[in-house]
C-alpha cells in the first residue's frame, strides 16, 4: 500500500530543499520525523509537514496501519514557478530578483 502527499509553491529553492530531502531518503517514518526535527533549515519544516500529510493519508487508507511500518519509498523535490521582481539600483537602473519556489512529493509504503 502506498500513500503520497504533494506540497506545491513552497518559498524555498529546490536545490536547498533537495539537501534536506537527501538526508531522509529511504528512512522509516519515525526516523525521518526525528531527523527532520533536528535539521535547522526552513526546508525541513516544509518537508516535515508534507511527510505528516502522507502519513495521515496512509492512516486514512488503512486505519489499522502502524506508523513504524511505513518508510519513505520516494521523495522528490522539483522546481516550481519563479516569481520575478525588480530592485532599484544606482543611476536609474534595475536588477532582477528571482524568488524561486519548489514542490515536494513524498511517497510512503509499508512493503
Amino acid at each position: 500500500m502506498e500513500a503520497h502527499a504533494i506540497s506545491k509553491y513552497n518559498r524555498v529553492s529546490a536545490s536547498k530543499a533537495r539537501l534536506v530531502a537527501n538526508e531522509i531518503r529511504g528512512f522509516s517514518f519515525p526516523e525521518a520525523v526525528d531527523v527532520l526535527k533536528a535539521i535547522p533549515k526552513k526546508a525541513s519544516v516544509i518537508i516535515l509537514k508534507t511527510l505528516y500529510s502522507a502519513g495521515a493519508n496512509a492512516k486514512y487508507q488503512k486505519p489499522d496501519l502502524l506508523e513504524k511500518d511505513l518508510f519513505i519509498k520516494k521523495i522528490v523535490v522539483e522546481e516550481g514557478p519563479t516569481m520575478k521582481r525588480f530592485r532599484a539600483r544606482a543611476r536609474g537602473r534595475a536588477s532582477k530578483i528571482k524568488k524561486r519556489t519548489s514542490s515536494v512529493t513524498v511517497v510512503l509504503s509499508n512493503e
